[in-house]
């Protein structure tokens, strides 16, 4: 359990930091060039890993399941980023928290997954959970809310095939290739749609303690959730993950004045309740 809780903790820290530095560094650079600079990052940080640990990066394989994976992860996190940068933090760490259903929804229509009471359960509350956030129809209610959702859709699909993948890939394969991947598709975006494909003149050296905050913690963000997941149960570490809702609900109110909306938390408490059920009857089921 102490574990767990460290590795949690870890995880709360480093999800906070990676969106409060792709908001400091949305003042100078588009969406598609934050990526792009985490991307680097990110290969730098997992190849020295790979080669101080002799450890071998296979080819994608198979490719297709790569290639849909990154496509999806490419524009969850784009719509994600996106988010961030003009919505209340707490209210896109919120609407993340749909993915799991997502993932449940899409295992069920394309791996042949049952669907129990309690995975459609999941997904009821989910949706719940999401009009009591959004409030639709209601004057507070913010379009820019339904790209995060297309954002938790997309990363929904992410981690289905992820889940397909690890049984043929290591995490450090998928992570390498993810990054290797998704570089091109960010540069070559950022290009389509007028940037530069270079666009380091467009940073100071002021920025640097904000991309070196969003490479090391978009990495650590994954490492910790992945630590928590080995030594605890999924069971125990979602009503954890929840704390990340008033965290940054909290960062939010000290950096940027953001005003704190118990209506989000509830939203977000539904949702998770979901997630909780289906997690304690799939545990149940295996025995």
């Amino acid at each position: 359990m102490k574990r767990v809780v460290m590795w949690m903790a870890g995880a709360l820290v480093s999800f906070s930091a990676l969106a409060v530095s792709i908001r400091s560094l949305s003042h100078g650079l588009n969406v598609y060039e934050i990526l792009a600079v985490r991307n680097v990052g990110g290969l730098v940080a997992l190849l020295g890993y790979a080669l101080a640990r002799r450890e071998r990066v296979a080819g994608p394989f198979p490719l297709r399941i790569h290639l849909l994976r990154n496509v999806f992860h490419f524009g969850g996190q784009t719509a994600w980023s996106y988010g961030i940068t003009v919505l209340p933090l707490a209210t896109v760490f919120s609407l993340e928290f749909t993915s799991p259903a997502w993932t449940t929804l899409l295992a069920v229509l394309f791996l042949g997954e049952r669907l129990t009471a309690a995975r459609l359960g999941a997904v009821v509350l989910g949706f719940i959970g999401v009009m009591v956030i959004l409030r639709p129809g209601i004057e507070g209610f913010q379009p820019a809310a339904l790209i995060v959702l297309g954002a938790a859709a997309c990363f929904g699909v992410q981690l289905t095939t992820t889940k397909f993948l690890t049984g043929t890939n290591s995490v450090l394969t998928i992570m390498v290739w993810m990054n290797l991947m998704q570089l091109p598709m960010y540069l070559g975006v950022n290009v389509a749609t007028g940037g530069p494909l270079w666009f380091g003149g467009l940073l100071s050296w002021a920025e640097a303690p904000a991309l070196a905050v969003l490479c090391v913690a978009g990495l650590l963000a994954h490492v910790c959730l992945t630590n928590a997941f080995r030594y605890g149960d999924a069971i125990m570490v979602v009503p954890i993950d929840f704390l990340r809702i008033p965290v940054i609900a909290t960062v939010g109110m000290l950096l940027y004045g953001e005003r704190f909306d118990p209506v989000i938390l509830l939203g977000a408490a539904i949702i998770v309740s979901g997630i909780a059920w289906n997690l304690y009857d799939s545990r149940r089921r295996a025995g």
